[in-house]
């Protein structure tokens, strides 16, 4: 994986997940991208960091060190990761029926609501869709 290089001039955001992989993913057409949103600083759940280290490890193989050394980067450049609690689940809840998203993906948009988030940048949910304030944005679209 290679490192990230922190710009953090860009105005407030979150990250899902994929953004987080494709920034540390060499040889990716849309590594450039990431790597320079996430440099600009936002914010992330506890959740986006789970799901980067197990796919860094099951699809990447990659060793625990380097996991270890990349979430430290990652953590460095954005605010304290949002913890999961039970009022980010119900919120989770509410959004997965209200707009049909899977319950993982309605916890990271109910996180990125938690944090007062303008911008979710995530590949795999609705471009443009609007959600509590929540512009939700495909960076690669």
């Amino acid at each position: 994986m290679k490192p990230i290089v922190s710009n953090k001039s860009a105005p407030r955001a979150f990250f899902d997940t994929n953004i987080l992989v494709y920034a540390v993913t060499a040889n990716d057409p849309r590594a450039a991208a990431a790597a320079e949103l996430l440099a600009q600083g936002g914010c992330l759940s506890v959740q986006v960091l789970d799901e980067f280290a197990s796919i860094a490890r099951r699809k990447f193989n990659k060793p625990w060190n380097e996991i270890r050394t990349t979430l430290a980067d990652i953590r460095d450049l954005c605010e304290p990761a949002m913890a999961l609690t039970a009022e980010t689940h119900e919120a989770a809840l509410r959004i997965a029926e209200r707009y049909g998203y899977q319950v993982y993906d309605a916890r990271i948009i109910a996180s990125a609501i938690e944090a007062n988030c303008d911008v979710l940048y995530s590949e795999d949910m609705q471009h443009g869709q609007k959600i509590e304030g929540l512009t939700i944005q495909n960076p690669f679209a």
